[in-house]
């Protein structure tokens, strides 16, 4: 078969650059660039975003703002920090006093009631909790003020715990007894 015959595009010179579609092989490595723009972009975005809402929630770490003491100004000298004034254990019999029982043991909260009236408490109420498998047993106030009585009441019991809750009747303390609390019968 007879070759073609040469025409002037056969003849391209080696130092031509070629455009448009006549690109050029991809230099390796490349797409790793793009991948660390999108990574860099990524964590900045997160950080902000992280920052943000603990700038929303609970302020910058390191601000004064709530970590002042009673002076005015943050100090790490121990000299010129202002004791937490500590609330006294008392006996108040115009506390309304609720003793519920929040085990299985039978009579447990009556018993309980006893001991509190031994001790000067006003029981008006001795029943069985809602539930019946409370492990921690917690005197339970609704105000500030009562903190004083809910700890007289817990040492009155033993020693149990105290916590602040709305769940109760506001004016009352409440004992839910668990099974930790140490039965005065036995």
């Amino acid at each position: 078969m007879a070759s073609e015959p040469t025409d002037s595009f056969d003849n391209v010179p080696a130092d031509v650059v070629r455009r448009g579609v006549h690109r050029g092989a991809r230099p390796r490595g490349r797409g790793w660039v793009a991948f660390a723009w999108a990574a860099l972009a990524t964590g900045v975005l997160v950080g902000a975003g992280a920052l943000g809402l603990l700038v929303i929630n609970n302020g910058l770490p390191g601000s004064d703002s709530g970590s002042a003491s009673a002076g005015g100004s943050a100090s790490s000298d121990p000299a010129s920090v202002t004791p937490t004034p500590t609330v006294v254990p008392t006996v108040d019999p115009s506390l309304s006093v609720t003793i519920l029982n929040g085990t299985g043991v039978s009579g447990l909260a009556t018993r309980a009631g006893g001991q509190a009236t031994d001790a000067g408490w006003a029981v008006s109420t001795e029943a069985n909790a809602g539930a019946s498998d409370v492990t921690t047993s917690t005197v339970y106030y609704t105000d500030a003020a009562q903190e004083g009585a809910a700890k007289g009441l817990a040492e009155t019991l033993g020693g149990v715990a105290v916590a602040v809750s709305n769940q109760y009747e506001a004016g009352t303390l409440t004992a839910v007894l668990g099974t930790d609390y140490k039965d005065p019968a036995g």
